[in-house]
């Protein structure tokens, strides 16, 4: 799973303000709900898409895409899905032909098993994210200094004792206990930073970075090379229970990120330059950010989306779930050429809220960290369905 806070932050880079409003449908053929809050797939309302043959998908998308939705068969098959879209049942006939369906006739295959529908409006948003390569090692020594700490075993959720009792519903935030049992909020940043976790919590690794090292954290998973060449793959295991506040947006309202004199650009790239050039003014803004980002070590392949699997470059995405099943193929059609083409829905994010709101993943290395830190793509979005679930859907209509 994603950080909560890394997508947030790329719609800043990318300097956008406005998420696409996921309203009613144009001509909607299910019954959509009058609630001002809309949350799932069914309450936006879902109209059928265009046949899959006139997308015009390429063999070589579709062949990276199936191998993708190959991977999300055992999950789609064992969960529920929240967006009312589909059943674990529906995706068994295109589960069992995607085993030995052949990468050359991939397009076939999703041609031949799924139809696409549009969900509310089907107006999409896409930003972009990656795995970051920073320096590190496995033992602190001489420029490397930064702690890369696992989940510490203080950090756990309860109800502050101001909390009333009717307020005590939900899920209870993190935070920890003090000597006389009293659950506060947990270390800040800005504390962490201090030393407040040295000793109490396991350090996986050392960063060389602090700043390379605030942006991996954003990302929520990424690579350390060490300076023998091993490669250590982390991946998100949990958070402070701290506020996210995005440096990019601060900068932005102090007229810092634009394109006039004296300003940075409003992309990663140029917050990182403002970071180094104003190394005191840098680490107060970063220190803004109270959540914390802990990590675990992953033996994998590539880093794992919250279906469980591993994501692809330039073929997961993540998605609200309410809104796209897991697992399942989604057709971007946007103002960004390179994002154009079929994804599979195999991540989530703290930002990725709403129908047709998406964030695609380029995998790791600097292009895939150029492309994501500028992605910002606005235009169509479609769903694939099994088959059996349109038809499902349109009996209950």
């Amino acid at each position: 799973m994603r950080s909560s806070a890394a997508l947030a932050f790329m719609v800043v880079l990318a300097g956008c303000t406005a998420i696409p409003d996921a309203g009613a449908p144009v001509s909607p053929p299910v019954t959509v709900s009058s609630a001002p809050v809309v949350n799932s797939a069914a309450a936006a309302g879902i109209v059928p898409g265009p046949a899959i043959a006139a997308l015009g998908l390429s063999q070589a998308n579709a062949a990276i895409a199936l191998a993708s939705f190959r991977e999300s068969c055992p999950r789609l098959l064992a969960r529920e899905d929240s967006s009312g879209l589909a059943a674990p049942a529906d995706w068994r006939i295109p589960c069992e032909a995607a085993r030995d369906w052949p990468a050359a006739r991939a397009s076939r295959f999703f041609a031949s098993h799924f139809a696409t529908v549009r969900v509310g409006e089907g107006t999409a948003f896409a930003t972009g994210y990656y795995e970051p390569e920073i320096l590190g090692s496995r033992t602190r020594r001489p420029g490397f200094e930064v702690p890369v700490y696992g989940m510490p075993p203080d950090l756990e959720r309860g109800w502050p004792d101001s909390a009333p009792p009717a307020d005590r519903e939900g899920r209870p935030p993190l935070g920890r206990r003090t000597a006389s049992g009293a659950f506060i909020p947990y270390y800040s940043r800005a504390e962490i930073e201090g030393g407040a976790l040295m000793g109490r919590a396991p350090v996986i690794a050392w960063a060389a970075d602090p700043i390379e090292f605030f942006f991996l954290q954003i990302q929520g998973s990424g690579r350390l090379r060490t300076p023998e060449g091993e490669v250590i793959r982390i991946g998100y295991a949990g958070q402070n229970g701290r506020g996210y506040t995005s440096i990019g947006a601060v900068m932005r309202e102090r007229g810092l990120l634009g394109e006039g004199p004296g300003q940075y650009p409003g992309s990663m790239q140029g917050i990182m330059t403002y970071l180094r050039e104003n190394p005191a003014e840098g680490q107060a803004l970063m220190r803004m950010n109270e959540s914390w980002v802990f990590f675990r070590e992953l033996n994998g392949d590539g880093p794992l989306g919250a279906l469980g699997v591993p994501v692809r470059p330039r073929a997961s995405l993540a998605a609200d779930p309410r809104f796209v099943p897991l697992g399942a193929p989604v057709w971007l059609d946007l103002d960004r050429d390179e994002a154009d083409g079929l994804w599979i829905a195999q991540d989530t994010g703290g930002a990725i809220k709403g129908a047709n709101r998406f964030d695609t993943f380029w995998g790791a290395g600097p292009e895939a960290r150029a492309t994501a830190g500028t992605m910002s793509g606005r235009g169509e979005a479609l769903v694939l369905l099994p088959k059996p679930a349109l038809e499902r859907l349109g009996q209950g209509r």
